[in-house]
């Protein structure tokens, strides 16, 4: 295998030579007449989606199309768009885009771009935009993915509306879910934490498949989720959200943005969400969906001096109450005179400062310092069960980049420290875990051609109860032809395990926790390959994405629900442990303004559970993904839907369980059916749509949900919705 890709990076570097890339840079104006960076701006070919953003400096880099007269389009939110026109024999530019202060509303043109590759990105990351994710209800980050091929959601049981990422067949333990790549949601904030993250605070997700950046901790292994907030010093100053849904669902989201001088600015984001009333579609006894009241808020800082000092900083404050269980007795013999509660009540608090310098003299030159410091506390009740979690967490991050004026060489050095500190108390048994870890990276990007890029990285890092990790990782992107670009990647992960944290669902069961090896750390290697190809269909380009990727498990700590009906068991993995994920998507605009996405994976995903090798229960074997959106010319009507198709899977055996009490081995393919029409009047929106149209739910999900203090009740088998057709509306304001 290694032998084989040395081959293919030989041929390629071989072959690179005539494709042309166009180099540049964007500036704006400020009030003393300086050009200063632009960051984050959208260009793009006119007439295609072949497009990039400037980096932090201002940089872009993108591949010249074979045209005879090429325009580039540049454009900004708040500044005056412009049509730059590119002489064939030019290799370099410089834009400078100019503030539209008369700015009132955003009108969002055919050609922009909700969802697309990021061509300078070595690994494979697609960013989801606002724009994509309005098309949907997107509450919270477990709703942010319905449009989405790559990541999938599902609850984690059916009674606290827990949810969880599946990321290349795995579940999102095994992802670095990442807050402007600071980590988060990790630990015991995990099992509830994509409910922390309110949509509309959202302005980008971008998902990267794989080994990701040794920049970013050790901890990704099947790839990193990267989420961008709402800045102070975006075009935003107001904006308001109200959703309420059929099934009793209120969200109200509101922020603020003050600019407080020339160099300061902040803003205040605020969200609660209620679920006042409960369900009982199947008649079960439980409620289909928890009660929940949380109030989540943020105020983010941001300082910039104009002579190369940039600060940002902020707080969040998140405090939620989830209540579910049994909303009436049942008549069973068991009766126990009182219903099976569920509660949990979570406090969090987080605060960050992220400062970064850029050299005057060495204008590639930059370093940074990243502070991140998280408290939880949570009081949790399933029945007669009792789980109470309190995390410590602090992080820091120092880091170095520079690069040569060519391009051709970029270097990033840094050094990390992780401190995480918890205690958890599990029915009155005290379990407390401190972990310490300093460590250092170096990530080295060598483009000796435009048109390839070989990025390889490496860390160690120092664990006080794991002892020393090291991470190698390696990217390699290499553009065939101006259309086609070939990515490579490979490395090594590693995580450590919370046991109780990360499997709560359980909780909600009456398995016995088996542990008969105690967990420490997994360790896994991930490779795979991407190929983006764009081709011209009447003037527009299809983009199809095909991709491979493997995980090997080197050591994982094994949760069995196979071996014993009342169990769940925790041991070393002894065997083999993998996922095998194939995936191909299509994109196109089949005719103006109506865009189309089309998406098929195949996951093969096994571990060895003491001495067979089975597929991983509870997980589709397979997804087919189809999306249309349409906007009339104005824009001023929006019609989005997404058909998902869920292919069948495993079912852990229920045999020992009495007949009534049993469930089938294995589940059928099943559609959902997401639908959304928004209209748009001046600053405001209207939306109106469902979810789960064809009303499809998982027959049954709870065992035993007569008898829930009985020993065959069980809530965690869940591979399907819980909740039926659910219809929504909202108004949306944002003001300029």
């Amino acid at each position: 295998m290694k032998s084989l890709i040395i081959m293919i990076l030989t041929f390629l570097v071989i072959d690179a030579g005539m494709a042309q890339t166009l180099k540049g840079i964007v500036y704006e104006i400020d009030e003393n007449q300086n050009k200063i960076p632009l960051i984050g701006t959208n260009i793009f070919w006119e007439g295609t989606q072949i497009g990039t953003t400037s980096d932090k400096q201002g940089l872009f880099e993108l591949e010249k199309i074979e045209s005879d007269h090429l325009h580039l389009i540049v454009s900004f939110i708040g500044y005056q768009p412009d049509t730059v026109e590119v002489p064939s024999s030019m290799d370099n530019i410089e834009i400078v885009l100019s503030v539209n202060r008369e700015l009132k509303e955003v009108v969002v043109t055919g050609t922009s771009l909700s969802k697309y590759i990021d061509e300078l990105d070595a690994k494979p990351t697609e960013v989801i935009t606002s724009k994509e994710l309005l098309k949907a209800a997107c509450c919270n980050l477990s709703e942010s993915f319905t449009t989405n091929a790559s990541v999938d959601v599902q609850f984690q049981d059916a009674v606290t509306g827990a949810k969880q990422i599946q990321l290349l067949g795995l579940a999102g333990i095994y992802t670095n879910i990442m807050f402007e790549n600071v980590p988060t949601l990790k630990g015991i904030t995990n099992t509830f934490g994509l409910g922390y993250v309110p949509g509309p605070w959202m302005t980008a997700i971008s998902v990267s498949k794989g080994a990701g950046s040794v920049v970013n901790g050790y901890e990704s292994i099947t790839g990193q989720i990267n989420i961008d907030y709402k800045k102070p010093d975006d075009i935003e100053r107001y904006y308001f959200n109200a959703f309420q849904s059929s099934h009793f669902k209120t969200d109200l989201n509101a922020n603020a943005a003050v600019q407080l001088s020339e160099n300061l600015s902040t803003l205040l984001l605020a969200h609660s969400d209620f679920v006042t009333k409960t369900l009982d579609h199947n008649h079960d006894y439980f409620a289909d969906q928890p009660e929940v009241k949380q109030f989540n808020f943020m105020n983010r800082w941001h300082y910039q001096s104009f002579t190369g000092y940039e600060s940002q900083f902020g707080i969040q404050i998140i405090d939620e109450q989830r209540n579910a269980g049994q909303i009436s007795e049942s008549h069973s013999s068991s009766h126990t005179g009182h219903l099976y509660d569920i509660d949990v009540d979570t406090k969090r608090y987080e605060v960050y400062a992220k400062n970064g310098y850029v050299f005057n003299s060495e204008s590639y030159t930059s370093m940074g310092l990243i502070l991140n410091g998280q408290y939880q506390d949570q009081n949790s009740l399933f029945g007669l069960r009792t789980y109470d979690s309190q995390l410590r967490s602090f992080y820091s991050k120092l880091i170095f980049e520079t690069k040569t004026e060519d391009d051709v060489h970029a270097i990033t050095l840094g050094g990390s420290y992780v401190f995480d500190q918890y205690e958890e108390e599990y029915n009155r048994i005290d379990f407390f875990r401190k972990e310490s870890i300093p460590g250092f990276f170096a990530e080295y990007n060598y483009s000796p051609l435009p048109q390839l890029a070989v990025v390889p990285g490496a860390r160690v890092d120092f664990h006080n109860l794991y002892k020393t990790f090291f991470t190698p990782r390696l990217h390699v992107k290499y553009g065939i032809d101006d259309n086609t670009t070939l990515r490579i990647s490979g490395g090594k992960g590693y995580r450590s395990v919370n046991l109780l944290a990360e499997n709560m669902n359980y909780l909600a069961s009456s398995r016995q926790f088996v542990v008969i090896n105690n967990p420490t750390y997994e360790e896994g290697w991930n490779y795979g390959l991407n190929l983006t190809r764009y081709i011209s269909i009447n003037n527009r380009d299809l983009r199809v994405t095909a991709d491979f990727y493997r995980t090997d498990f080197i050591k994982q700590t094994v949760v069995d629900i196979d071996s014993d009906v009342r169990e769940v068991r925790f041991y070393d993995l002894d065997g083999k442990s993998y996922s095998n994920n194939y995936q191909i998507e299509l994109a196109y605009e089949l005719f103006q303004r109506l865009d189309f996405t089309a998406a098929f994976r195949y996951s093969d995903v096994k571990t060895q559970y003491q001495d067979k090798l089975l597929t991983k229960p509870l997980i589709s074997k397979y997804k087919g993904l189809l999306t249309l959106s349409y906007a009339t010319e104005e824009p001023d009507w929006l019609f989005d839907t997404s058909v998902l198709l869920n292919g069948d899977g495993r079912v852990p055996s229920t045999l020992e369980n009495p007949i009534e009490y049993q469930r089938p081995e294995s589940f059928s393919e099943f559609v959902n059916i997401n639908a959304q029409v928004t209209k748009k009047i001046d600053v405001v929106d209207l939306y109106f749509g469902v979810e789960n149209l064809l009303d499809f739910t998982q027959d049954n999900p709870i065992i035993a949900s007569d008898d829930p203090f009985g020993e065959y009740f069980d809530a965690s088998l869940v591979w399907g919705p819980v909740d039926g057709r659910k219809f929504y509306l909202g108004l949306r304001l944002s003001v300029l």
